[in-house]
C-alpha cells in the first residue's frame, strides 16, 4: 500500500505542476470536506449513508464548480444512481448522463469516493496506469545482479521477507552464476543457539572470500546487536576479503540494527500482483527459465499444458491472499519453493510413466506440497 499511496501522490503532484488537478478538488479527495450546517434530508436512506449523501452535497458546493447541482441530480435519478452503486465493479462502471462526460478522470474519481468508499484503491491504481503507466503499480524486477554490483566486502546484503517470496534459490543459482558453488556458499537458519556458529562462519569466510547466508535474522533477536557488532568492529576492509560477501534474510523487525540497513543493499522480492504478473513471474524465474529443464521433458504437449495449470493454480493462490479470511482462514505463506517442488516432480511422473497420472500429481501438489501447509 505504502508504494501505490507514493506513486499516486507522486502522480498528483505531476499533474498539479501542469495545472491538471484543482485544489480544491484534491483536497476534498482526500478529507471528504468539512460540514457546515445540515444537509437536505438523504432521499434514498435505505441504500445511500448518511454520510455519503453528505459529502455528494458537499462535493456540489466546490469551488471548482464542477459538481454543480450533483446532489440535486442524484435525487432526481435515484434508479440510475442506485444502479451505479449496486454496481460489482463501479470503478469501471459509466456514471449516469451526464457526468460521466462532464467530468475528467480525478472528478470521477471523488464521486467514487463518496458513493462507493470500497472502491477506491482498485481505482486509484487504474488511474496511475492512465496518467504514469502500468509500471507504477507493479513491483520491480528482482535486480540480484544489480544488487550485487553495487555492495562491497564490508557491507551486508539484507532481503526484506514478504509472504509467498523466498530468495534462496535465485541466490544459490546467483552464486552458482558467480562460481561460488556449494562449498563456498555457507547457510545457516538463525534461532536460539546458532548464533556463535554464525559468528565462526562469518570469521572464517572474510578471511578466505567465500559467502555467507543468515536466513531469518527476524527469528533470534537477541542476537542481532552482536551481529551489529560484528558488521561495525570485525567487518573492516583491511581484514576482509574482498570477495566475500554476507547475505541477510528477515521480515520487517523492528529490533533490526538500523545500522546494518543503513550500511547495506536492501532488496525485498514481493510477490506480483495481479494473475498476468504472477504467471510471468512463474515462467521467468527459475526452473521454468532454464532452457534445458522446460525443453527436459519427453511428453511436450502434456507437460507445457499441466505447467501452465500448476502455474494458474499457483497464481490464483497467491491472489487470493489479498481477500483476508475469505480467501484463506489464517495467512498462509504458499511460496515458489511449492512450485518449484511440485513442477519438478510434474516433469519427473510424465517422463516415467506413459500414462499421465493425474491422481499422484493431485495428491502430491494439493496434499503434499501446497495442502501440506494447511492447518
Amino acid at each position: 500500500k505504502d508504494k501505490l499511496l507514493f506513486s499516486f501522490l507522486l502522480t498528483i503532484a505531476l499533474m498539479k505542476l501542469n495545472g491538471e488537478v484543482d485544489d480544491s478538488e484534491w483536497r476534498f479527495f482526500l478529507t471528504g470536506g468539512v460540514a457546515f450546517g445540515t444537509p437536505p434530508p438523504n432521499p434514498a436512506p435505505d441504500w445511500l449513508g448518511d454520510k455519503s449523501w453528505s459529502e455528494l452535497v458537499r462535493a456540489s458546493a466546490l469551488e471548482s464548480g464542477a459538481f454543480k447541482g450533483l446532489h440535486e441530480h442524484v435525487g432526481a435519478n435515484l434508479a440510475a444512481w442506485k444502479g451505479f452503486y449496486d454496481s460489482p465493479a463501479p470503478q469501471d462502471a459509466v456514471l449516469p448522463a451526464p457526468w460521466q462526460e462532464k467530468l475528467n478522470s480525478m472528478q470521477r474519481m471523488v464521486v467514487l469516493r463518496s458513493v462507493r468508499p470500497d472502491k477506491v484503491v482498485p481505482r486509484v491504481q487504474q488511474f496511475i496506469v492512465e496518467k504514469s503507466g502500468q509500471r507504477y503499480v507493479e513491483p520491480p524486477t528482482f535486480d540480484l545482479a544489480g544488487s550485487y554490483a553495487d555492495s562491497h566486502c564490508c557491507a551486508a546484503l539484507i532481503f526484506v521477507l514478504s509472504p509467498g517470496a523466498d530468495p534462496m534459490a535465485g541466490l544459490l543459482k546467483f552464486a552458482a552464476q558467480k562460481g561460488y558453488g556449494s562449498d563456498r556458499v555457507q547457510t545457516i537458519s538463525l534461532g536460539q543457539g546458532q548464533g556463535p556458529i554464525a559468528e565462526k562462519m562469518i570469521r572464517k569466510a572474510m578471511k578466505d572470500g567465500s559467502w555467507v547466508v543468515l536466513q531469518n535474522c527476524h527469528l533470534y533477536t537477541s542476537w542481532l546487536p552482536t551481529l551489529e557488532k560484528i558488521c561495525e568492529e570485525v567487518l573492516v576492509p583491511k581484514d576482509t576479503h574482498k570477495e566475500f560477501r554476507l547475505w541477510l534474510t528477515s521480515y520487517p523487525s523492528d529490533q533490526f540494527p538500523v545500522s546494518i540497513l543503513q550500511n547495506g543493499v536492501k532488496m525485498t522480492n514481493e510477490p506480483p500482483a495481479g494473475l498476468r504478473a504472477n504467471l510471468m513471474r512463474s515462467y521467468l524465474n527459475d526452473p521454468i527459465s532454464d532452457k534445458s529443464f522446460f525443453q527436459g521433458c519427453s511428453k511436450p504437449d502434456r507437460w507445457e499444458k499441466l505447467l501452465f495449470s500448476l502455474c494458474f493454480f499457483h497464481a490464483l493462490i497467491q491472489e487470493r491472499r489479498k481477500f483476508g479470511p475469505l480467501g484463506w482462514n489464517i495467512p498462509y505463506e504458499f511460496n515458489e519453493s511449492d512450485l518449484r517442488i511440485s513442477m519438478r516432480q510434474m516433469q519427473m511422473f510424465l517422463s516415467d510413466y506413459e500414462e499421465t497420472p493425474l491422481e499422484a500429481l493431485t495428491y502430491l501438489s494439493g496434499q503434499c506440497n501446497y495442502g501440506g501447509r494447511v492447518t
